[in-house]
C-alpha cells in the first residue's frame, strides 16, 4: 500500500515503564524519516508528546486534531505544524478516520481503546479499508490480542473481520505490515448488511 500519513492513537500518560515513551520518540522519528505526516491527539503530555516532538525535531510534519475544551498550553501542543479544533471527542475520530492513511495503536488507556474499536468497527463495516495495527511493544497488548483471538473461537468474529487488525512487535515490523497490508474484508458480507 502506498501511504503518505499516519494516525497515532496512545496514552496521555507515559506510564511507568520509561521504555515506552522512548519507543514513542523512535516512532516519531521514523514518520519523520521517512516524510510520513504524523496525526494524533494534539496532546502535549504523554506518549502523544513522545512522539510529536520527536517528529518535530526531525523535520517531520505532525497535525494534531483535538476538541476546544482541552486548554492549549498545558493539555495541547502548541509547536504543531498545524492544529484543527473540533468539538467533540466524536468529531476528532471522524476526522482522523477520514484524513490518516493508516492507523498505530501504541500503549494506552480507556481513550486509546476507543479509538482502536471505533476504527476496528467502520472496517468491519467498510467505511474505511485502511491497516489498522496494534504496536506490542514489550507485549503490552498481549492480552488483547488474545481477546480478539477469543472473539474468533467463539463465533462473534469472521476470519476475514478478526484479519482486519494486524500487529507488530519492533518498529521494522511495524513499517513492514503498513506496508504489506492487505484489508481481507467480504464485499459480500458488506452488500448483504447494506441492503
Amino acid at each position: 500500500m502506498k501511504y503518505q500519513s499516519l494516525a497515532l492513537y496512545c496514552g496521555s500518560s507515559v506510564g511507568n515503564n520509561p521504555a515506552y515513551a522512548e519507543e514513542a520518540a523512535r516512532f516519531g522519528e521514523l514518520c519523520a524519516r521517512k516524510s510520513l505526516t504524523l496525526y494524533y491527539g494534539g496532546g502535549s503530555i504523554g506518549l502523544m508528546a513522545a512522539a510529536a516532538d520527536a517528529a518535530l525535531s526531525h523535520g517531520g510534519r505532525v497535525i494534531g486534531v483535538a476538541p476546544d475544551f482541552f486548554t492549549k498550553g498545558k493539555i495541547l501542543a502548541t509547536n504543531l505544524s498545524e492544529m484543527i479544533m473540533v468539538k467533540t471527542m466524536s468529531e476528532r475520530k471522524q476526522l482522523l478516520e477520514e484524513m490518516a492513511d493508516a492507523f498505530v495503536v501504541f500503549p494506552g488507556g480507556f481513550g486509546t481503546m476507543d479509538e482502536f474499536f471505533e476504527m476496528v468497527t467502520d472496517a468491519q463495516l467498510g467505511m474505511h479499508f485502511k491497516p489498522i495495527v496494534i504496536y506490542n511493544y514489550n507485549g503490552y497488548y498481549d492480552l488483547l490480542i488474545q481477546l480478539l483471538d477469543k472473539f474468533l473461537a467463539e463465533g462473534f468474529l469472521h476470519p476475514f473481520h478478526h484479519r482486519l487488525v494486524v500487529h507488530a512487535d519492533n518498529l521494522d515490523d511495524l513499517f513492514r505490515v503498513i506496508d504489506n497490508y492487505e484489508n481481507t474484508n467480504d464485499h459480500t458480507w458488506l452488500e448483504k448488511i447494506k441492503q
